[in-house]
């Protein structure tokens, strides 16, 4: 069972999720991997079968209580079977083996030592995802974030208990989460640890669950956090917003926001990196002749100086008119593509006018044309 992944990582939620949120997620991810809806794509069928096999556990409160503490070894249909070496002891198995050799060598096969379920314990992070525009991006901006996170219950400040109570250090563990359990094998008596079952692990007994959090320490509530976006984010990258995310639990820290970006795409402008791309039409008469042209820019619009006998297809820079650099250190550039666009609908007063001066022209003025035909005739 090495091969599986995470229940909760399937689901795409947390371990102290509720069932509410437990059954939405199972029914967004099986309606979107559904096989009526997704013909001949297997990936959608491995994936419509592993979210099924999750939700069959985590939806039911023995099989996940069994997950919670033993991973998927808990919830296997041997789970707790009796066998071993050919007959040996009875109740002895591989789990018992596990937590034989988790006893020598300190976990790593099926068992071993467990963390200090009261050691304080850092929060789960939260992702979000934003769009912004193409300036926003370029020059930054501040976001309002609404994100729903579980934080540290006002009214038992974490510990659970009722007001006026305090939780109970488990006699039987002794505030560990595990237990000794003397255990007969092939090999002999051997002493390994197991989770404690009167406080489930938790080292601690509450009594008198407090009312807004029913025990748990933690509320769930919609906040809104301001996000600084730094100027020159690019589409993709992710921003950290330290302590924004789950509470911790026995008073360790929060986890973090992170907020991936989205850039909508801009009606002008491409972006590479740093530089800005973008294209501009010019009339015949401006490329033959020169012009001073307005050019668009994501500050504005700049004069340009277009030489005369300017061809279609030539890219000039603005120096300094592109995206800022994420660290701060300079801009990039914006290179400016122009192309000849062709007049239409000419009268017969301009086509006469246009064939005299196409007449007046001479091979010489067509650098282009006689270089072409030129490696023509070879």
């Amino acid at each position: 069972m090495a091969d599986k992944r995470d229940y909760y990582e399937v689901l795409g939620i947390s371990k102290g999720a509720s069932a509410d949120e437990i059954k939405k997620a199972y029914r967004k991810l099986a309606k979107a991997n559904h096989p009526d809806l997704n013909p001949g794509d297997k990936a959608a069928e491995a994936r419509f079968k592993e979210v099924n096999e999750a939700y069959e556990v985590l939806s039911d409160a023995d099989k996940k209580a069994r997950y919670d503490q033993y991973g998927h070894a808990g919830v296997d249909p041997n789970f707790g079977a009796g066998g071993g070496f050919g007959g040996g002891a009875e109740g002895f198995d591989f789990g018992d083996l596990g937590d034989l050799f988790g006893s020598f060598f300190g976990g790593g096969f099926g068992g071993g030592a467990r963390a200090n379920p009261n050691a304080p314990q850092r929060g789960e992070s939260i992702r979000q995802a934003i769009a912004i525009s193409f300036e926003e991006a370029a020059f930054g901006c501040t976001k309002s974030v609404s994100v729903d996170r579980y934080e540290t219950c006002g009214s038992c400040h974490g510990n659970g208990c009722a007001d006026g109570t305090t939780p109970e250090i488990c006699p039987d563990c002794h505030g560990t989460g595990t237990v000794q359990v003397r255990r007969q094998t092939p090999m002999g008596m051997f002493a390994t640890s197991a989770p404690c079952t009167r406080c489930g692990g938790k080292g601690k007994i509450i009594h008198q669950p407090c009312k807004d959090c029913r025990g748990s320490g933690v509320v769930r509530k919609r906040k809104t956090i301001e996000a600084t976006i730094p100027a020159g984010i690019d589409n993709g990258q992710t921003i950290s917003i330290r302590g924004q995310g789950h509470a911790g639990k026995n008073g360790g820290p929060a986890g973090d926001l992170l907020i991936t970006i989205t850039v909508r795409p801009h009606e002008l402008f491409r972006r590479e990196g740093t530089s800005v791309l973008c294209e501009a039409p010019i009339t015949f008469s401006q490329a033959v002749l020169g012009a001073e042209l307005e050019i668009p820019t994501i500050d504005g619009k700049v004069k340009y100086d277009l030489p005369e006998g300017t061809q279609s297809g030539t890219t000039f820079r603005l120096k300094g008119k592109g995206i800022p650099s994420l660290n701060g250190r300079g801009r990039g550039d914006q290179y400016v593509t122009v192309y000849i666009e062709t007049p239409r609908n000419l009268n017969r007063e301009q086509k006469e006018a246009m064939k005299k001066f196409a007449d007046s022209l001479g091979e010489n003025n067509y650098e282009e044309r006689k270089k072409f035909f030129k490696k023509f005739k070879k």
